[in-house]
């Protein structure tokens, strides 16, 4: 396997190389009457997105008539908007924005997308999706949870979710990138979602790693996209079963 090393410079932005990291999960299930294409070998891009400076603090939250939710946090509970690591900032999605024929098809996922709203905030902050694949939202505290979905382009949802242990599945049928939800009973919590075409996608954990695999060879735009902090971009070219190092550094806008 050849190794291609990429680097560019954006505004705001410094871009490196870095390590490979957390993997985007593969399709399962088939689209009707299309022949999708076969997600084995490829290239791989991976990397690492880090945060330059101070992080901005992030906002503390009223749990204050959640009492059930406010016992699951040591101190005064915070909106996650900008987490970072170690200088490794998590949340953020990292998706192939352009260079895929237009006339590929994928597979959609079997396995749904999961979210879970635990301890009065939205688990994951952030998610991706393959359009047309299932999404399983969980409600996991003992309280009425409502959840949105307040989409530009898809059909959008309103869902109540009274008690512990509730599911619900939705869908979106149209690419995204990004669909906000959040809860009509606690203003605090928002997610974003990320509706693709295709599956070549990853959001970042605490260690800020991103691996995207099993990409025909060919010239890509790759976006970064953080919920407060903007976007990243950055063109790469990779051979069949080549993998390519791209990072990405945000900073305080």
């Amino acid at each position: 396997m050849t190794l291609a090393r990429v680097s560019c410079a954006v505004v705001l932005a410094l871009v490196a190389c870095g390590k490979e990291r957390q993997t985007a999960a593969d399709g399962a299930a088939e689209r009707p009457g299309v022949e999708p294409a076969t997600l084995e070998g490829g290239a791989i891009v991976s990397g690492t997105v880090t945060f330059s400076g101070t992080p901005p603090a992030n906002p503390p939250i009223n749990m204050a008539e959640e009492p059930a939710c406010m016992a699951q946090y040591d101190g005064t509970p915070r909106d996650p908007r900008v987490v970072v690591t170690d200088g490794r900032l998590a949340h953020v999605f990292v998706y192939v924005k352009d260079g895929l024929s237009a006339a590929a098809t994928y597979q959609v996922p079997a396995t749904p997308a999961v979210i879970d709203q635990r301890g009065c905030l939205y688990h994951p902050r952030v998610l991706g999706l393959v359009a047309g694949q299932r999404l399983e939202i969980r409600n996991s505290d003992s309280l009425l949870h409502n959840i949105k979905a307040v989409p530009a382009r898809n059909r959008g949802f309103n869902v109540s979710q009274p008690a512990a242990g509730m599911t619900t599945e939705r869908s979106f049928s149209q690419p995204e990138v990004m669909i906000p939800l959040e809860c009509n009973v606690h203003g605090w919590m928002q997610a974003r979602v990320g509706v693709l075409p295709h599956p070549f996608f990853a959001v970042t954990g605490a260690d800020g790693g991103f691996r995207i695999a099993h990409l025909p060879p060919g010239t890509y735009t790759i976006e970064a996209w953080h919920e407060t902090l903007g976007t990243r971009t950055a063109t790469v070219t990779v051979a069949d079963t080549a993998a390519a190092l791209l990072d990405f550094t945000f900073a305080a806008k």
